[in-house]
């Protein structure tokens, strides 16, 4: 059987956060040593640290929260698209790509993957990308990079066009190790009560031809 692939970002306290954001900690409060029989360790950091799913509550308050989206949103028929040849991704690039009829897009961009080091900028999502992905029956799109708005974004135009047009949001994904093609995706959130995202651990393992 294929291996599953890890496409997530290792959560270390050398991870990159968003600016401002609560940095990501891990820290181990309870040894061994002193309790006798356990270490226990505990976390503390912004929903949005590493592979992170947004959810609609965290640009639309009236937005329903990680914990109220539905089970198989991320979990499915995933195509992963070199997109590595443009730093401007719109609905004209996509169109060049066969999806497949898969309901969960993964971005190949031009941005390294170096989750300890924040960039300055990223590759433009334009929103119009969003009413085609829509036409395409796309339900999520993943990205490797923090964010599908540039970081000095306040609107969120690309963030409120793709939740428009019913697409939700997956980020800070690994995938330059990872080839251009059909896969089996789970990216499962962690179940939070009215929280805005989550941070999930995303595998893939190609979808072989006698499978689809």
């Amino acid at each position: 059987m294929t291996s599953w692939i890890d496409i997530s970002q290792t959560l270390t306290n050398e991870l990159a956060n968003w600016p401002g954001d609560k940095a990501f900690n891990y820290s181990l409060p309870f040894t061994k040593k002193e309790t006798g029989s356990v270490n226990i360790g505990e976390i503390a950091m912004s929903v949005h640290n590493g592979t992170h799913l947004d959810a609609p509550f965290h640009y639309d308050t009236a937005g329903k929260t990680i914990d109220e989206l539905p089970l198989d949103l991320t979990v499915g028929k995933a195509i992963v698209i070199d997109v590595s040849d443009t730093e401007t991704i719109n609905a004209e690039v996509l169109a060049k790509h066969n999806l497949a009829g898969a309901a969960r897009v993964l971005l190949q961009t031009a941005l390294p993957n170096n989750p300890n080091v924040f960039p300055e900028t990223m590759p433009f999502i334009d929103p119009d990308a969003a009413a085609y992905l829509a036409s395409q029956h796309v339900k999520l799109l993943g990205v490797d990079m923090p964010s599908v708005d540039a970081v000095s974004s306040k609107d969120l135009a690309t963030h409120h066009a793709l939740y428009q047009n019913g697409i939700y949001i997956l980020e800070n994904l690994m995938l330059d190790h990872v080839k251009a093609g059909l896969y089996e995706m789970i990216a499962l959130p962690l179940k939070i009560a009215g929280a805005d995202a989550s941070p999930v651990r995303a595998i893939i393992r190609p979808i072989a031809e006698e499978d689809l």
